[in-house]
């Protein structure tokens, strides 16, 4: 039975794992044979999901495709996440989250005044403004997916507010790693904790950040944009609890949560892989396994990049563009601003912490 379980996943991950594969060796035949690079200037992550957005609304996706293809968005993504974590040493996840709390913070105080100003505006539910306001602030759809029973969101709520995560982070995704290398002059700090802090869900924040690796050769980059993003998902445990009291300081009612089941563990597999890349530095000393060790670290990291760009891949293939397109664009204004307003939070309050945490 278990078996079977998992073997319907098969289907889907292969798909995701095929695109990975042709986006490759397109961006090797355009990169490299055409346009004579040593190594290819252009980034497999944004070619795997534009190839799966392009393939995804062309065609049907199977029912026999869609577990498997939900499954490697969520999970293997997050084991791509985790595997990311051999980059770093732990000194860096310190030094990149002491500026980047403070950040995180203001840039949630910021939306949620912004969006609270702006549905008195356009009239559009409270449930939903602060559907929007946690994915644009803490992690997209996951947000939004654990908020949305505590405050008793209906699915078009649900809908229009992942649709949201959905248009504005994938355009973001792929328009701020470029934006980013000129307004910052390719600093990989301020790059880092821009597409980290602006950008909505963890899968685009670790597309951009791969996009920008692999266009501009700054791995620092992609580790500080995961670190920040990853530190911007805990505080899941306090914004749901915060939200579930505003929405309901006026009822009687009271609503059930976990503070468990809403923290995302995947973060402690990122430090653990941190802590073993610390703790195989200072084991492996001799020359033999010093080889071993950093060949070893070579396919982590490489697995890592397969990894989320499969992810990038299925990301595309889910998304479909005919029902974001029959939604109403009250909404969409609201997740626009977010989004606007995140960013330029985002950059104003970077240049400040950044000179007062790290003079």
């Amino acid at each position: 039975m278990l078996f079977k379980k998992y073997l319907v996943l098969v289907p889907g991950i292969i798909l995701s794992f095929v695109l990975y594969t042709l986006s490759q060796g397109l961006n090797n035949i355009i990169g490299i044979e055409l346009l004579g690079y040593a190594k290819s200037p252009i980034s497999t992550a944004m070619i795997a999901i534009l190839m799966g957005i392009a393939l995804g609304n062309i065609f049907k996706i199977r029912e026999s495709f869609l577990l498997g293809i939900d499954f490697t968005q969520k999970y293997i993504l997050k084991l791509g996440i985790i595997c990311l974590g051999i980059q770093l040493k732990p000194f860096e996840f310190l030094k990149f989250g002491s500026v980047a709390i403070p950040l995180i913070i203001v840039c949630i105080i910021s939306v949620l005044i912004v969006v609270k100003l702006l549905i008195k505006k356009l009239k559009i539910s409270t449930r939903m403004a602060y559907l929007i306001s946690i994915g644009s602030t803490v992690c997209g759809t996951t947000a939004i997916m654990a908020t949305a029973p505590i405050i008793k969101a209906n699915k078009s709520e649900i809908a229009y507010a992942i649709a949201n995560m959905t248009v504005f982070g994938i355009i973001t995704m792929l328009i701020y790693p470029y934006f980013a290398n000129i307004y910052f002059n390719g600093d990989p700090l301020f790059v880092g904790l821009f597409l980290g802090t602006a950008i909505h869900e963890t899968s685009q924040v670790a597309a951009a950040g791969l996009i920008y690796d692999q266009q501009f050769n700054s791995p620092e980059t992609l580790n500080i944009a995961t670190v920040t993003k990853l530190i911007r998902n805990t505080f899941l445990v306090i914004m749901i609890p915060l939200f579930a009291f505003l929405y309901n300081r006026n009822t009687t009612k009271t609503k059930n949560y976990s503070l468990l089941g809403i923290f995302p563990y995947f973060v402690l597999g990122f430090i653990g892989m941190i802590i073993f890349r610390n703790i195989g530095d200072q084991f492996f000393l001799t020359k033999n396994s010093i080889e071993l060790w950093q060949s070893s670290i070579l396919h982590i990291k490489d697995s890592a990049k397969i990894f989320l760009s499969m992810a990038m891949a299925a990301v595309g293939l889910s998304t479909n563009l005919k029902d974001i397109k029959s939604m109403g664009y009250k909404p969409f204004i609201v997740g626009f601003v977010a989004m606007v307003t995140v960013g330029l939070v985002s950059i104003i309050a970077m240049q400040s912490f950044t000179k007062l945490f790290l003079s």
